[in-house]
């Protein structure tokens, strides 16, 4: 699956001599399928809501799937877009966010696990908004530690939800609980790792100023 996480790095997302520039056919299908992903979202949440447990993980799984192929459609066919850049990430953590808060609402996930989700991703939009203020340009790019963190996030709500379908035992929910601490425990790395680049990106941009 595609990352979640925006990269807080420079440069400004920049289109290559054979990708799409900014504005340019930003209505395509790597575009229509993350658009896809972001109506799924409450549709996810209403069935958690409703118990039906089964169908909100094939809803997931179409959910997950149109995450992979949004960027790779947007790589072979050349349409990577600026708007795609910034929908993408956006799609990504609203499922994040909403799946958590749903899941942990009903009581499928540790409560605790989605207040470090959600507090984390709170937190680096926060950053992003802050840095946005200050015009410092940002790329989108997720990180290495980021992907990991995404992919677990994903693999726990995914087995969250398969849980909560059939019993797998005391032997699965035991993993299923080691799984948690592990999400947790990437969540709170790749959210410092943010935080690290973010406290640079403001430093360079208060020196730049004084230059100025």
């Amino acid at each position: 699956m595609a990352s979640a996480d925006e990269g807080i790095n420079r440069p400004a997302f920049r289109a290559g001599p054979n990708e799409v520039r900014e504005g340019d056919r930003a209505v395509n299908i790597p575009n229509s399928l993350t658009v896809l992903r972001i109506v799924l979202v409450p549709v996810i949440v209403i069935l958690l809501i409703q118990g039906q447990y089964a169908k909100a993980l094939v809803f997931f799984v179409i959910a997950g799937v149109t995450d992979g192929l949004d960027g790779l459609l947007a790589r072979i066919l050349n349409q990577q877009t600026v708007v795609g850049a910034y929908l993408d990430p956006v799609a990504d953590k609203a499922l994040v966010i909403s799946m958590f808060t749903a899941l942990a609402v009903v009581g499928v996930i540790p409560g605790w696990l989605a207040v470090v989700v959600i507090s984390r991703d709170c937190i680096i939009l926060g950053g992003i908004l802050v840095l946005t203020l200050m015009s410092v340009r940002l790329e989108i790019k997720p990180s290495f530690v980021s992907k990991i963190n995404t992919m677990l996030q994903l693999s726990t709500i995914f087995f969250a939800l398969l849980l909560k379908v059939g019993d797998g035992g005391r032997h699965f929910r035991e993993a299923f609980m080691i799984l948690c601490w592990v999400t947790a425990l990437f969540t709170v790395v790749s959210g410092g790792d943010y935080i690290l680049k973010g406290m640079k990106l403001i430093g360079g941009a208060g020196a730049d100023q004084e230059k100025t």
